[in-house]
């Protein structure tokens, strides 16, 4: 049987073989910044690369166009990570240390704020130096990458594993940037649902006087119906109202409107006939869940009653609560240890400290703050996260990884990117410093080549030591009362012919004959 450490070390020499073309895959992803299910280039630029690689890749998987689901070798373990690469909304923002849209944009264009470029890049190279490691020392078993788009809208994931993705898979290695350099223990993440109502009036002579019907002015002279947008008006001010009646101010729960669209803006006296509201909330239980969705679909049904509308939900996701897997903590943050924490070099301080310059503050001879730079136990992390949260309350936040850990043992790796250190207490950086942090290599590349050299090592220990595969898996199977169809194990929650919602009115770019614009029209700041 190949050594372990054998085969960590060929993964980590392919890694710092190809580490130029990695960083400037890095920064193609960063600088496409395309939002949530319209990432055409980012997700392609990935399944062109893996088919380069040998990969065997379904592009548009799931029914979702920027999805992917690629694969390599053969036989078991069947391991696996993932890919995100969506930007967020209203982020845009150059790699330089001052305020400024990237180029020929503005400030509601979309920007990565994670970023979920350097998430995707870590998973790859991960993936790649594993298949290295196969290679070399001969190796079986099969390796698997998802092109995961969406997930600022927890999108993708619910839908792989509704429509059987994950099925047959052994185990998981997944990774987001953070402000630490760790791996999540016992408390995982929550989860999110998201909802779409849709205001429609169909019929807006039913609401007038019969006996003005034969008006030939009607149309300017009589009360018209309210329409879609009061329908969408009454929606949103029924549930302010309502809120604090859904669930009690207890874990941490949260919910978001977004107002999508609203048609007609040009019909005069007529009433508007669409109107379009998202909802999205998260916490930490499907029970929560279910309660505030009740009286969402409430709301929406009075409103639409009084506005002489018809409503119609139709779900945009439903993910579950994470589920922890402490043998597979156990043996990432060993790897996270082997590797060390990330290192910043002069280029970087020297970036950070002309943000400080551009904001009027006095530039620090240290800039970041010490967490960059240190490994936090996933003892200490799960300490920390617990200190405000009600012993019942099992899980936090949210993000659709959690649906990966429901098909076998997953582990989540953490690595810091880096934070700039506050000149006094209580003072807040503008969301724009980290956002071009995250396009700068220097500032960069230290925790995405950290996290890609852990999971690659993890991937190779599962692929080399049958018994660490053998604990993470017995421990799925007691936390589930029995593996997968257990007694305590949750499937999909989302239907196996689900329609992923990719034909909505989501944020994206155009073309037009004035060139490539983002969807809103030129700011007035």
């Amino acid at each position: 049987m190949t050594d372990s450490n054998a085969a960590k070390a060929t993964a980590w020499e392919w890694i710092d073989a190809h580490r130029d073309w990695l960083s400037d895959f890095h920064q193609e992803i960063w600088e496409y910044a395309e939002p949530a299910y319209r990432e055409y280039r980012s997700a392609q630029a990935y399944v062109d690369l893996l088919r380069r690689e040998g990969f065997t890749v379904e592009a548009g998987s799931g029914d979702m166009p920027t999805a992917f689901a690629a694969a390599w070798g053969a036989g078991g373990p069947a391991l696996a990570t993932f890919a995100e690469y969506d930007a967020v909304p209203g982020n845009s923002q150059q790699a330089v240390p001052y305020p400024a849209p990237r180029a020929g944009l503005h400030p509601w264009a979309a920007g990565h704020t994670d970023p979920h470029s350097s998430l995707g890049v870590a998973a790859l190279m991960g993936i790649l130096a594993a298949k290295a490691a196969m290679e070399r020392h001969g190796l079986a078993g099969t390796l698997r990458i998802f092109g995961e788009p969406a997930e600022k809208i927890c999108g993708s994931k619910p839908v792989h594993a509704a429509k059987g993705y994950y099925d047959g898979l052994d185990a998981a290695v997944v990774y987001h940037p953070h402000t630490t350099n760790t791996v999540a223990g016992e408390t995982q993440c929550g989860s999110y649902w998201s909802v779409v109502f849709t205001f429609e009036c169909p019929a807006p002579e039913q609401w007038m006087d019969a006996r003005l019907l034969t008006d030939p002015n009607r149309p300017h002279t009589v009360a018209r119906c309210p329409g879609a947008l009061d329908a969408l008006c009454l929606m949103y001010a029924n549930t302010k109202y309502t809120k604090e009646a859904m669930f009690p101010h207890t874990g941490t729960w949260t919910l978001n409107e977004f107002i999508m669209a609203g048609g007609q803006c040009t019909s005069d006296n007529l009433p508007p006939r669409f109107s379009q509201i998202q909802y999205a909330w998260r916490s930490p239980t499907l029970d929560i869940q279910e309660r505030i969705y009740q009286v969402l679909e409430r709301n929406a049904r009075h409103a639409a009653e009084v506005a002489g509308c018809v409503v119609t939900p139709r779900w945009v996701t439903k993910t579950r609560v994470g589920l922890p897997n402490l043998a597979l903590t156990d043996l990432a943050y060993r790897n996270l240890e082997l590797v060390g924490p990330p290192r910043y070099g002069e280029p970087a301080r020297a970036f950070a400290r002309a943000i400080q310059s551009n904001l009027g503050l006095t530039p620090l001879a240290e800039p970041f703050t010490e967490d960059n730079e240190r490994l936090l136990s996933p003892q200490d992390y799960e300490a920390g996260q617990r200190r405000n949260l009600p012993p019942w309350q099992l899980n936090f936040t949210s993000d659709d990884y959690v649906e990966y850990t429901w098909h076998a043992p997953t582990v989540r790796l953490h690595t810091a990117r880096p934070r700039l250190r506050a000149p006094e207490p209580g003072f807040t950086y503008p969301m724009w410093t980290l956002n071009a942090m995250g396009g700068v290599r220097e500032c960069i590349d230290p925790g995405m080549f950290v996290a890609g050299r852990t999971i690659a090592a993890t991937l190779t220990d599962l692929l080399t030591s049958p018994a660490e595969l053998e604990k993470a898996q017995q421990e799925f199977a007691e936390r589930t009362g029995g593996g997968i169809g257990g007694d305590r194990w949750v499937a999909p929650l989302l239907p196996a012919d689900f329609p992923p919602p990719v034909d909505l009115r989501w944020p994206e770019y155009i073309e037009t004959p004035r060139g490539r614009e983002w969807w809103l029209p030129t700011p007035t700041v």
